[in-house]
């Protein structure tokens, strides 16, 4: 009996090892979010010899983020990403495939295959080196030194002192490419602008790369604070022109942009790409009806969903903590009761208890939280009256995620009653939210599109950035 112990203990430790052993090396899974997500897992042995973890994503420019839990138990394993509020968990299929779950607010079926090297996709705009120009890595911090951020700045050939451009990105973490699905349209501005003569600072957000920084509590003031930095650090930059200094700002960056140009008088331009007009509620129902249209329902569904999602949203505003759910729960018990059932199964998969309380907390674990209430409750015209730089509002007729009529409408509105020293506005015909010529101009296409940005486009600012006087 005692030999057959050893002998179990033996081939169960060389079983452990060799699984450790296997597990070794590089996982890539495509994730469904909406838009196709190329997720790695690295497996491998640490400093002190213990099995260890990394996650990339290298379509949101995310990279070797280490898992703070991370075990492999028989034919399963589980990691924990604290940072980014992650969790997978998975069974091993022989020696090259993983089938499990990631969890990030919702959950999501993720299989996992080993291989040699990460998929790459074609993205021929990237700029490669060498460049014609000076490129500079920074480190800066804010003035009580609570936050690093993580940087480049691009700078022309030559004596100087040149114009200079601050890029904010759009909503979401995003590293200072603003990378997305491997997009890198940040630095395909930044070199069309150095090359053109400008100085461009791009800078990873909060939590991303190296810029340090509370995430979870931050709202877009916080970011628009975060940019203030920047600027200050762009000025203090002797080959800066200090009187010809501007913002380019996509999506969420075109609100910081209109928060800063509402309160400061040192800047010569803003140049707002897919930034909002309307108050940000309409525009999320605006968002939703352009991309339930895409996906084929029909204008009575739209409409049913809307009033659900429209007193989601005011809800989401006016509870407390302590009682959301339920009034989240009464919110969706009232219009199950006035609405066929198919159209709730069609637009909200609720078919019962179960699939009710499901979508009520995936809503609620994506939009409560103190961004969100924030960016809610924000009117675009209070600031855009305020600007006194010149502005350029750009957006693509075929953006459906802010509606390009509606937004550049209200844009021109708020300029018109406002103190701009002068503003143009312009529909881009053919182009999506990221300004990329397209063709089914749905999110999922973002991906498949080789294309980063319309050269036109970066024609457009560089013509009207020379034309600021």
């Amino acid at each position: 009996m005692k030999k057959y112990i050893l002998f179990s203990v033996l081939l169960f430790a060389a079983y452990e090892l060799k699984a450790q052993m296997g597990v070794i090396g590089i996982w890539e899974g495509k994730m469904n979010a909406g838009v196709e997500l190329r997720m790695i897992f690295h497996f491998y042995k640490d400093e002190k010899n213990q099995m260890a973890a990394t996650m990339d994503c290298p379509d949101q420019g995310i990279k070797d983020v280490k898992a703070n839990s991370f075990k492999i138990e028989n034919d399963s394993v589980y990691l924990e990403i604290s940072q980014f509020h992650v969790k997978y968990s998975g069974k091993f299929i022989g020696d090259s495939i993983i089938i499990g779950n990631f969890e990030q607010g919702s959950s999501l079926p993720l299989t996992f295959r080993k291989v040699k090297t990460v998929t790459e996709k074609k993205r021929p705009q990237t700029p490669v080196p060498p460049f014609p120009y000076i490129t500079e890595d920074l480190v800066y911090q804010n003035a009580d030194n609570t936050i690093s951020y993580g940087a480049t700045i691009t700078i022309p050939q030559g004596k100087g002192p040149f114009p200079a451009v601050l890029l904010l990105t759009g909503s979401g973490q995003q590293n200072r490419d603003e990378e997305i699905l491997g997009h890198k349209p940040f630095a395909v501005i930044a070199d069309h602008l150095t090359r053109s003569g400008y100085i461009v600072l791009r800078v990873d957000d909060r939590g991303m790369g190296k810029t340090t920084g509370d995430v979870m509590s931050a709202t877009t003031l916080d970011f628009a604070k975060d940019a203030a930095t920047s600027i200050e650090y762009l000025k203090s930059r002797k080959q800066v022109d200090q009187s010809k200094i501007g913002l380019i700002g996509h999506s969420e960056g075109g609100m910081i942009a209109q928060i800063l140009g509402a309160e400061r008088n040192d800047l010569r331009f803003i140049i707002m790409l897919a930034g909002p007009g309307e108050n940000n509620i309409k525009l999320m129902e605006d968002q939703n009806k352009s991309i339930l249209t895409k996906a084929g329902l029909t204008e009575e569904y739209i409409n049913s969903y809307l009033s659900l999602y429209r007193n989601f949203l005011s809800t989401i505003l006016t509870s407390e903590q302590a009682s959301i759910i339920n009034d989240l729960t009464n919110v969706v018990d009232n219009w199950i009761a006035a609405t066929p059932a198919t159209i709730v199964k069609a637009t909200t998969g609720i078919s019962d208890e179960t699939t009710k309380m499901k979508f009520i907390n995936q809503f609620r674990n994506q939009v409560d939280r103190p961004w969100f209430r924030y960016f809610l409750s924000y009117d675009p015209a209070a600031n855009l009256k305020k600007i006194k730089a010149n502005v350029l509002a750009l957006n693509g007729s075929n953006d459906i995620q802010v509606v390009s009529k509606e937004n550049l409408a209200a844009i021109e509105q708020a300029l018109k009653q406002g103190t701009s020293a002068g503003y143009e506005i312009k529909e881009l015909p053919g182009l999506n939210h990221l300004f990329q010529e397209c063709k089914s101009c749905t999110v999922a296409e973002y991906n498949q599109l080789e294309q980063t940005i319309s050269p036109a486009v970066l024609q457009i600012i560089t013509e009207w950035m020379k034309a600021v006087k």
